[in-house]
């Protein structure tokens, strides 16, 4: 896990090393043991290293072929990398460290960059530049797991981990309108957008190829198909998902640092911590808790713990505590309102002392089908396929009847899921829409839309509408949510975030497997049940969804209004006529009569805690990350923090 940065095709090398030098400061925290910057005629590479393979200086970033020719800078892990060393060993190529990173620079020569992406197993960012073809490829790995953003100036283009690193160097500097109401509807910042105008996200499983000006983009891997014949048994796809995943698991526990685990208490923590425990792995497992709180699962967790015999602490988060919004809005470049991202970060923070490599349970329920919607979903498209188009059409004119509340709310909402799939579902949720009936958009979003909504209603898509769906939310919440929240906060505290289910060959078996099987029963997540019952037992196994859950809209409307209510009588997004900060403040009101507060007003508050930090921040390398390993990297940290110095 590293920062990475570059500017390529900048005629004034001076200026483009100054940028990447401001980039680098800013990716500080993501990459504590080191720095490096490299200058060619028409390019300039610079990294941060957090140091997980081979702890000495040969590790050092960024990497050069002998000659020079070829240079990278990469972020991740390449799970297979030993492997891939070997083939190239025997193809005469030599190795002087014992990196993943060097695999990249010899794969790139002897396959190109398609062969050797499509050898790569892991999660991964990687910026690498061949100077005598005078191309630069962008490429990040198959699910989007680890993040890259771009910004193209004519004939120039700079790429860096992060966008307020492009920020940092004045690269990026007007917020976008359409990005900012899309994060009012789901509290993050989508995938296809950036928060800055003229920047962009490298899309997952992507490689975006850049030569003297020209752009080109190529998606070189998706999910298979679901199989409609030759499918396997249920009691085959348990086998086979066990073996798949204790190899994933074992992938996963090789490094030079430390290894720890999160528990939450669930299915899926608890069954990366019985692998563990079963391949033998010496690990701390870290549970975040919330005491006295209806979503704290402590108790839960410790039973596992000890039902595996493993070592196991727990980090508390109570509702006296302030509410950290500076950690929140410093972790995470563009605004991010997802409230388990304070526990994640709370996690990261106690771990960081003991371990530097975290396994998680990320991805499990989206490959595996653990959200209740999942269920509602599959049911839907099963009477879809029963439903004639006139029966369809008939309901469109009768579904206003229906109450939009209560039980009867439910059934109209499973009717319009069946008969107009993927844009009905899109069309449910609330998320915006609030903001406009409560009076909350100041004049910079008084005529802003979501352009999702606009997708159309059809009986064709309710038919498929499962399918569909899987394919949306992998592009939207998975990456843009769930991937981002771990990454931002374990990077903040120098961490390595690695999650077995988001192994290429476990995710790639399970996305093939048919609804019924994952869904057997109409049971969530039916196979990692069934597993955990066979290898933990029932209390795990039939346990509700579990995660790192933090209750701050309880909070917002108790113990944080007085701090919430101080910070919107002076309001940055008002002033800038983003929010109505009146109205804000009246929903505060409200929420303290009934102790709870909408989730749309957490993202407010998460989004002016951003936007002051966007405005009072300069950043630079903080005292606590400047600590370097010895010899060639002590000359970086200096050349560094000379750098900063004369920004």
């Amino acid at each position: 896990m590293c920062g990475i940065a570059g500017v390529i095709g900048d005629n004034d090398i001076a200026a483009a090393r100054k940028a990447v030098g401001e980039m680098t400061c800013a990716l500080a925290r993501r990459g504590p043991n080191g720095s490096g910057i490299e200058v060619w005629q028409e390019a300039v590479l610079g990294h941060r290293r957090l140091a997980i393979f081979d702890l000495s200086p040969a590790g050092r970033q960024p990497m050069m072929s002998p000659d020079r020719g070829i240079g990278v800078v990469f972020n991740g892990a390449i799970y297979n990398f030993r492997e891939l060393r070997s083939d190239l060993e025997r193809s005469r190529y030599k190795f002087t460290s014992n990196t993943d990173t060097e695999v990249l620079i010899h794969g790139y020569t002897q396959w190109g960059i398609d062969g050797l992406v499509h050898r790569l197993r892991g999660m991964f960012a990687f910026g690498l530049w061949d100077d005598a073809a005078g191309k630069l490829f962008l490429v990040r790995d198959r699910l989007g797991v680890k993040p890259l953003v771009y910004a193209v100036r004519g004939h120039r283009i700079a790429f860096a981990s992060t966008i307020r690193a492009l920020r940092a160097a004045e690269l990026v500097t007007e917020i976008d309108q359409e990005a900012m109401a899309e994060y009012l509807e789901f509290g993050f910042v989508p995938d296809h957008r950036t928060i800055y105008r003229g920047a962009a996200k490298v899309p997952a499983a992507s490689i975006v190829e850049w030569s003297r000006g020209n752009l080109q983009t190529r998606e070189y891997w998706s999910p298979p198909e679901v199989k409609t014949s030759d499918a396997p048994s249920f009691e085959e796809a348990v086998e086979e998902t066990e073996q798949l995943f204790l190899r994933a698991v074992n992938k996963r526990l090789y490094a030079d640092v430390p290894v720890g685990a999160l528990l939450s208490g669930g299915v899926d923590s608890s069954l990366v911590c019985w692998a563990i425990a079963k391949l033998g792995g010496n690990i701390t497992a870290y549970t975040i808790g919330t005491p006295g709180d209806p979503w704290d699962e402590t108790s839960d967790a410790r039973l596992t713990a000890r039902k595996l015999d493993i070592s196991h602490r727990i980090i508390e988060i109570t509702d006296t505590d302030t509410p950290d919004l500076e950690e929140l809005v410093s972790a995470y470049g563009e605004p991010f309102a997802c409230p388990s991202a304070l526990g994640m970060l709370r996690v990261s923070r106690g771990v960081a002392a003991a371990a530097t490599v975290l396994l998680t349970g990320d991805g499990g329920d989206d490959v595996f089908l653990g959200y209740p919607e999942h269920r509602h979903l599959w049911f839907a498209q099963k009477l879809a396929h029963g439903t004639p188009a006139f029966a369809a059409t008939a309901w469109r004119g009768l579904r206003n009847v229906f109450p939009r509340r209560g039980f009867l709310r439910r059934a109209r909402s499973f009717m319009d899921y069946a008969t107009g799939g993927l844009g009905a579902v899109i069309s449910a949720r609330d998320g915006f829409l609030m903001y406009q009936r409560n009076n909350l958009l100041g004049p910079r979003l008084a005529t802003a839309d979501i352009s999702l909504r606009r997708m159309p209603w059809s009986l064709a898509s309710g038919r498929n509408v499962l399918s569909e769906f899987l394919t949306h939310d992998r592009r939207m919440r998975f990456v843009g949510e769930y991937l981002t929240k771990v990454d931002g906060a374990t990077m903040h505290h120098g961490l390595e975030a690695r999650s077995p289910f988001l192994d290429q060959e476990l995710w790639e078996y399970a996305a093939s497997l048919p609804f019924d099987i994952r869904l057997r029963g109409g049971r969530l997540k039916a196979i990692l049940r069934e597993l955990a019952h066979r290898k933990i037992g029932d209390r795990v196994a039939r346990g509700q969804k579990r995660g790192f859950g933090i209750p701050v809209q309880r909070w917002l409307g108790g113990c944080w209004r007085n701090d919430v209510q101080e910070r919107f009588r002076d309001s940055v997004l008002d002033k800038e006529g983003w929010i109505d900060s009146g109205a804000v403040l009246a929903q505060l009101e409200k929420a303290s009569t009934i102790g709870l507060a909408p989730l749309q007003l957490w993202y407010i508050v998460v989004l002016e805690s951003w936007l002051r930090h966007e405005q009072h921040h300069k950043s630079v390398i903080p005292a606590e990350d400047t600590g370097i390993v010895s010899g060639s990297l002590q000359r970086n940290r200096e050349d560094t923090i000379q750098l900063a110095a004369d920004l």
